[in-house]
């Protein structure tokens, strides 16, 4: 009896010592035409979908999806002849929507051609006991803030603002929209937050579908949930921004408003008569 629980317990152990996860690995050569993705996933009834991002990261320039084999492993490969832009190209691999299943490698092309390449990244971890893992996530979920948020940043007279965000969901896509004062939709723009949920575009100003004058609105999101939804709006005016009066600009004109009174006042001392 005692020997069949020890075994047992044995067995239980090395269930709960398995990893869960996915690797990837890029590699391509100097000067060639084909990158070779090779990767392994603990997950092998589900297909792996593959997407190439372009650099400036609005379109997608392939797609691929293939059966991990029995032991989890999966190759494909892409050729970059017909790849018009010039940078880094990302290569976003998933299974679903899981982090844990999900990897973003970047190849740099030039020309069609790819650059001597040997990039990987792994998202395997240990798995638990039901206890502790059910433990670590209830702790994770505390710390983590969920959603996304997006700010503004432009200088006075300027026809680009930059907006920079930050989302819970680094694995998705996040989607720019831009309404003008009188509701039309002016552009729509998409881009990829980096692995820690950082994102950035600047959005140019300027031309004949500017001209009216009044505030815009910038819209970031991801999907259709509230929590990955957020806005900004910007003045313009002339094709130009006007920016409001954040706290630096306040502080500059409360310093000017200050020497303004400072000097006015001692304008004033001075014209009194002295006896």
């Amino acid at each position: 009896m005692a020997v069949a629980l020890m075994s047992v317990t044995s067995v239980n152990q090395d269930v709960f010592a398995t990893q869960n996860g996915m690797s990837l690995t890029a590699t391509a050569e100097e000067a060639g035409n084909i990158i070779t993705i090779n990767g392994n996933t603990t997950s092998n009834i589900t297909d792996v979908t593959i997407r190439v991002i372009s650099p400036n990261g609005s379109n997608v320039v392939s797609v691929d999806q293939v059966t991990p084999d029995a032991n989890g492993e999966f190759s494909t490969e892409f050729n970059v002849s017909n790849w018009k832009q010039d940078g880094m190209y990302k290569i976003k691999t998933n299974q679903g929507t899981s982090l844990l299943y999900s990897i973003t490698l970047s190849v740099d092309v030039t020309s069609g051609m790819t650059a001597e390449t040997s990039t990987e990244d792994s998202s395997m971890v240990s798995s638990q006991t039901s206890g502790e893992l059910d433990m670590k996530m209830s702790d994770d979920s505390v710390g983590i803030e969920q959603g996304l948020a997006i700010e503004a940043n432009a200088m006075e007279g300027s026809d680009t603002i930059e907006i920079t965000g930050h989302t819970s969901k680094s694995n998705v896509d996040v989607t720019f929209t831009v309404t003008a004062p009188n509701g039309n939709l002016m552009s729509v723009d998409q881009t990829s937050p980096k692995s820690n949920g950082d994102f950035a575009t600047d959005i140019s100003v300027g031309g004949s579908l500017w001209s009216q004058d009044g505030t815009y609105t910038v819209t970031a999101q991801q999907g259709n949930d509230s929590m990955f939804i957020d806005s900004v709006e910007v003045d313009v005016a002339d094709g130009l921004v006007v920016p409001e009066f954040g706290t630096i600009a306040a502080m500059i004109l409360a310093v000017a408003i200050i020497s303004i009174i400072a000097i006015s006042s001692k304008s004033r001392l001075s014209i009194v008569p002295r006896y």
